[in-house]
This record gives structure tokens, C-alpha cells and sequence, in this order.
């Protein structure tokens, strides 16, 4: 009996050493299901804070599209008046370099040799020039005008001013809403205030302040000049 006794005594500690021995293997599988699913949800907000940051760089990247759209977006205009061809070759330029509409401002009656005679008091452009209501009448118009936002204004120097067919073409058309640039070419005048007796004309517009250039200026002494009046260009 005491044998028996103690081979069922055996028998418990055997169980009891086991089953003790089980629990301690079953705890390390019990935390690497926690560690498993804290990783699992890791990568889960990790993949989730990519795919917001992803979203909020293509966001951003619309965003800047759309201000560079509006920035250069600007839709330009070069018209000019040339009487012997030096303000256009200087307006090609600035087309050129801007990639804006070319127009030339036609006179009705074109100008001859004589009319451009400066030393002759009686010549035709003499007479207007003197003549402050005078508007020489210009041949087409720019039918789309209300379409651009810049325009550049070309010109050469008459009698320290502006032909007064340009001032013919500011009263033609509203500039209400648009950027305005003056420049003109001369025998060795200056622009002085011929941009502004232009904007009184016109009565209405951004004016800014214009320059005076050689009509065989390079594209780059253009370019300068133009980046210099901080204004953003169309493509």
C-alpha cells in the first residue's frame, strides 16, 4: 500500500512539473502574438501616414501647378508703330523674347521721306507733332484687344514725344485691367514723359514705366530689361 502510495505521490509531482513546464512555454508564444500585432499595426499607420503624406504632396503639387498657371498664364500683346523699320526690328525683339502677339500700328496715310523731314517746318509730321489734338487716323484694328493682359507699346521719338498716332491707338481701345510697357527708339532723345502723355490718353490701365533702346538690341539686353519690371510673362 505504501508502495502504491508512493508511486501516486511520483506520479502528481511528474503532473505537476509538466503542466508548470507548459505554462513557461506558452508565455513567450502568448507576447510574440502581441509583438506581432503591434507591428502588424505598425506598418499599418505607418502605410496609412504615407498615403496622407503622398495625398498631401500631390495636393500640393496641384496647388503650385495652378499658381504657376495663373502666373504665366498672362496673355501678351507687342504693337508698334515704325515709320522706317527701327522700332520693329526692336518690337520683333521684345515679341521674341516675351512670345507675344505682334501688331503693327498702320497709319492710314502712310508716311513719306518729306513727312518725316524733321527740318522742315512744313512737313506733315512737323504739323502734327505741333498740333496737340491731332490723331493721325490708323488703317485695321485689333479686333480680340480685350483678350491680353500686357501690352507692350513701341514708338520712336518725335519731337521729344510720341507720334500722336499712338495717341490716336489709346483712345481707340480700354485698357482698363491691363498691364502697359512703353519703349521707343530714338536718334538720341530720351523716352522722357512720352509714356505718360500715352497713358492720358488711354485714361486707363497699369502703366509702367518705359525705356528707351537701340532698334538692333539682342534678345538678351531685351530679356534684361524686360525681367527687370518684375512682371511674370506667358509661356
Amino acid at each position: 500500500m505504501k508502495k502504491t502510495f508512493k508511486c501516486m505521490a511520483v506520479f502528481l509531482t511528474l503532473m505537476i512539473l509538466l503542466c508548470g513546464c507548459t505554462q513557461a512555454e506558452d508565455a513567450p508564444n502568448d507576447a510574440t502574438a502581441a509583438e506581432q500585432t503591434s507591428i502588424t499595426t505598425s506598418v499599418k499607420d505607418t502605410e496609412e501616414s504615407e498615403s496622407d503624406e503622398i495625398t498631401d504632396a500631390e495636393e500640393t503639387t496641384e496647388s503650385e501647378n495652378e499658381e504657376e498657371t495663373e502666373m504665366t498664364g498672362s496673355k501678351i500683346l507687342v504693337a508698334y508703330f515704325s515709320a522706317t523699320g527701327t522700332t520693329k526690328q526692336l518690337a520683333e525683339t521684345v515679341a521674341a523674347v516675351t512670345g507675344g502677339d505682334l501688331y503693327e500700328i498702320v497709319p492710314e496715310e502712310p508716311y513719306t521721306d518729306a513727312d518725316l523731314d524733321y527740318n522742315d517746318n512744313s512737313s506733315r509730321t512737323t504739323i502734327e507733332q505741333n498740333d496737340g489734338a491731332c490723331r493721325p487716323a490708323i488703317s485695321g484694328s485689333i479686333d480680340n484687344f480685350g483678350d491680353y493682359d500686357i501690352v507692350f507699346l513701341g514708338y520712336p521719338i518725335w519731337w521729344y514725344d510720341a507720334p500722336h498716332i499712338m495717341f490716336t491707338f489709346a483712345e481707340s481701345y480700354d485698357f482698363n485691367g491691363k498691364t502697359v510697357i512703353p519703349f521707343c527708339t530714338s536718334g538720341g532723345s530720351g523716352i522722357g514723359t512720352s509714356g505718360d502723355n500715352i497713358e492720358a490718353c488711354a485714361g486707363s490701365g497699369t502703366w509702367l514705366d518705359g525705356a528707351r533702346m537701340s532698334g538692333s538690341a539682342s534678345e538678351s539686353e531685351v530679356s534684361e530689361w524686360i525681367q527687370s519690371l518684375g512682371i511674370a510673362l506667358g509661356e
